[in-house]
């Protein structure tokens, strides 16, 4: 999201971040679910991952982490990743679903608002 983008508090957001192996994606997938800010985080290992990194080309395994939250805690969970994550610059994005079961977005909701 960019900063000039307006927000809406309960609006579901998928936050994806990419690990370099399980053990890291399901430590900062129970950290995020732990801290309320995500009520549901999927990880999936088996990607690889090609980019240049300091001038050289670089291939690597990694494991792609998607958490389901909302809108308001984006700028939470940025910084959470920031702080937990082992790369230097993790790839941190954000997704708004166009449509989601109402259902499924209270439950979401819900469970990111719920105090520690």
């Amino acid at each position: 999201m960019s900063e000039n983008a307006t927000v809406n508090p309960s609006k579901l957001l998928v936050v994806v971040t990419s690990l370099p192996s399980l053990e890291a994606a399901k430590g900062l997938a129970r950290a995020l679910v732990e801290a309320h800010l995500a009520a549901c985080v999927q990880i999936q290992p088996g990607m690889t991952s090609i980019y240049r990194w300091e001038g050289k080309l670089c291939e690597e395994p990694e494991v792609l982490l998607s958490a389901k939250t909302t809108q308001a805690k984006w700028l939470e969970n940025c910084a959470f990743i920031q702080k937990a994550h082992p790369y230097d610059v993790p790839e941190i994005l954000a997704f708004e679903p166009e449509q989601y079961d109402q259902q499924y977005g209270k439950w979401v909701e819900s469970e990111v608002n719920l105090k520690s």
